[in-house]
C-alpha cells in the first residue's frame, strides 16, 4: 500500500487507525508493507515517531474519531515494522521512478490522501510511469478521497483525465460514510425482512427526511472551506450516498456492478435542483454547550464578508415509479443544536374516521428511523391506546441499538473499505457515471448562486439552523424532526 501524502492529517488520525484494527483481526498479509510519500524530508524513524504519537493520543482522547482505552502493542508493532517513508515532489517523474522500484513486480494499492488538486497530478505520474499496467496475476488500484470535482465540469474533466491512465475497475472513489455499520445495514434491512420492503414505496411513505447535523464548527479549516461550503462538501458525496442506501431499486445480485448500477440510476432520476428548492445559511456567534462561540466569519481565514454556506437544506424529487410524489428532504450544517446523522422514514397517516374524538395534532404519523451517528440503530415511532376505560392514543417509540445485539469493534470507517480495496470488491465505491449523475442533480442551483441569486440567511449557533429550511417544509405542510438540543 503506497500512501500518498504520508504526512497528513488523514493517514494519522484515520488511515493508520484502520490498518491496525486490521492487523489486529489478522485481515492483512504477512508481507504486507506500507510505503509513505511525502514531500516532507524527514527520516522514516521520525515518520514513524509521528504516528506513534498519534496512535498513543487515542487512548485519553474520547472526541477523536478512533478512541480506544489502550494501543494494543503486538498489533501495533506489526504495523510499524512495514511502514517505510520516501521523500518526493508529486510533480516530479523522479518520486515515481522510486516507487516503482520499490513497489517492484507486485500487487499495489495507491492512497491518494492528497488535496484533491493533486489527484490528477499523482495519477498521471503514476501512469507515466506504467506503475498502473497491472502484472500477470496482480493488481495496481487506485483508490481517490472525495471531493471528486467541485462541479459537474471539474467532476468530467477529472474523470477524463484518469480514465486516460487506467480502467474505470482500477479506481476506487472512497466515500467513508459507507465505511459505517449502519449505512451497510440499511440493505440488510430493506432486502432481508418482509416486513419493510412490501412498504418500501410511494403508496406507503409519505416523506423522507436525511439528516447530517454537527455542533462543531469550520475552526482551523477556513481555507478549505471557503472555496468549498457545506453543499459541496457533503451533498453529492455523503448526503447522496445516505439517499443511495435508502432509495435504490433491489439489485439482482449484490454482486458490485449490480449494487453500483441501481445506485447511479437512482441518482440519475434526481431532478435538478431548483432555487426555490434550497435554503442556504451561515452560523453567526452564539452558543454550542453554553459556551459561546464565534461566527463564522470570525473563524481563521474565513472572509469578512463571506458567503460561503455552513447549511444546506434541499428538497429533491425523485422521478422514477418508486418514489414519483415522495419528497427527499436533505439537510446538512455545522454549529446546530445537535449532532445526528440519521434518515427518518414518515409513513402515511391511517384513515382519521374512527378516532373523531382524538385531535388531528395528537394523530403523528409513523416513523421508521435509521441512526447512523452517534447512535446506531433503528427506531420506530407509533400510536397506542392509553390504559383507561377512554379510547385515547399515546406515542409509543421502540428502539433497537446495535451495540445491545452485537460486539462492538474499534472502527474509524475505514477498516472494511481498505480491505474492499484490497480484495478488489469495489460494491461501497463511486462509479464515473454516478460522480457524474450526482453534480448534474446539483448543478442548475451551483450555477444560480453563481449568478447571485439566493440569500446566505443567518442563524446562531447552536439553533436548529436558518429560518428557510423550515419553511422549506411548512409550504408542503411538513416539519423537520427536531434537533435534541
Amino acid at each position: 500500500m503506497v500512501i500518498f501524502g504520508a504526512g497528513g492529517d488523514l493517514t494519522k488520525r484515520l488511515l493508520m487507525p484502520a490498518l491496525y484494527n486490521l492487523s489486529g483481526s489478522k485481515q492483512l498479509a504477512e508481507d504486507f508493507k506500507i510505503i509513505g510519500v511525502d514531500r516532507e524530508q524527514i527520516s522514516g524513524d521520525d515518520w514513524k515517531r509521528s504516528l506513534d504519537e498519534t496512535m498513543q493520543s487515542f487512548t485519553h482522547d474520547k472526541t477523536a474519531e478512533f478512541y480506544t482505552p489502550q494501543i494494543d502493542p503486538t498489533a501495533w508493532s506489526w504495523v510499524k515494522d512495514r511502514l517505510h517513508y520516501m521523500q518526493g515532489d508529486f510533480s516530479q517523474p523522479d518520486t515515481f521512478k522510486h516507487v516503482g522500484e520499490a513497489v517492484g513486480g507486485g500487487s499495489a494499492l495507491f492512497y491518494l490522501a492528497v488535496a484533491a488538486r493533486f489527484f490528477g497530478t499523482v495519477v498521471d505520474g503514476l501512469g507515466q510511469a506504467n506503475l498502473l499496467k497491472q502484472p500477470d496475476g496482480k493488481f495496481r488500484r487506485v483508490v481517490i478521497e472525495k471531493p471528486f470535482g467541485a462541479d459537474l465540469p471539474s467532476a468530467k474533466a477529472l474523470n477524463a483525465r484518469i480514465l486516460k491512465q487506467a480502467d474505470e475497475s482500477q479506481f476506487y472513489r472512497i466515500d467513508h460514510f459507507l465505511g459505517k455499520e449502519t449505512v451497510q445495514s440499511i440493505m440488510a434491512l430493506r432486502f432481508a425482512n418482509g416486513m419493510f420492503e412490501p412498504i418500501w414505496r410511494r403508496g406507503y411513505i409519505d416523506h423522507v427526511q436525511i439528516t447530517a447535523a454537527e455542533t462543531v464548527g469550520v475552526e482551523e479549516r477556513g481555507a478549505f472551506y471557503e472555496p468549498t461550503g457545506a453543499l459541496r462538501d457533503m451533498v453529492p458525496n455523503h448526503m447522496f450516498t445516505l439517499l443511495c442506501m435508502v432509495a435504490m431499486e433491489p439489485p439482482n445480485s449484490f454482486d458490485a456492478e449490480a449494487v453500483r448500477s441501481e445506485k447511479a440510476k437512482l441518482i440519475e432520476a434526481i431532478r435538478p435542483v431548483r432555487l426555490e428548492d434550497a435554503a442556504r445559511g451561515q452560523y453567526i456567534a452564539g452558543k454550542e454547550f453554553n459556551a459561546a462561540v464565534p461566527g463564522y466569519r470570525q473563524e481563521p481565514h474565513v472572509a469578512a464578508d463571506s458567503r460561503t454556506e455552513t447549511y444546506i437544506a434541499l428538497k429533491l424529487d425523485i422521478e422514477n415509479w418508486r418514489w414519483a410524489g415522495v419528497p427527499f428532504y436533505l439537510r446538512t450544517g455545522k454549529r446546530l443544536a445537535g449532532r445526528r446523522t440519521e434518515i427518518a422514514v414518515f409513513l402515511k397517516p391511517a384513515p382519521y374516521q374512527i378516532f373523531r374524538d382524538t385531535p388531528v395534532d395528537a394523530m403523528k404519523p409513523n416513523v421508521i428511523r435509521l441512526m447512523i451517528d452517534p447512535e446506531q440503530g433503528i427506531e420506530t415511532a407509533l400510536d397506542a391506546k392509553v390504559p383507561g376505560p377512554k379510547m385515547q392514543l399515546g406515542r409509543v417509540e421502540t428502539s433497537m441499538r446495535y451495540k445491545d445485539f452485537f460486539d462492538e469493534k474499534p472502527n474509524v470507517g475505514y477498516e472494511s473499505l481498505l480491505y474492499d480495496c484490497m480484495i478488489g470488491d469495489a460494491t461501497l465505491f463511486q462509479r464515473a457515471d454516478a460522480i457524474e449523475a450526482s453534480w448534474a442533480a446539483v448543478q442548475p442551483l451551483l450555477d444560480s448562486w453563481a449568478r447571485g441569486e439566493g440569500k446566505v440567511e443567518e442563524y446562531p449557533a447552536g439553533s436548529q439552523g436558518p429560518g428557510g429550511a423550515d419553511q422549506l417544509l411548512e409550504r408542503d405542510g411538513r416539519h423537520w424532526e427536531k434537533l435534541q438540543e
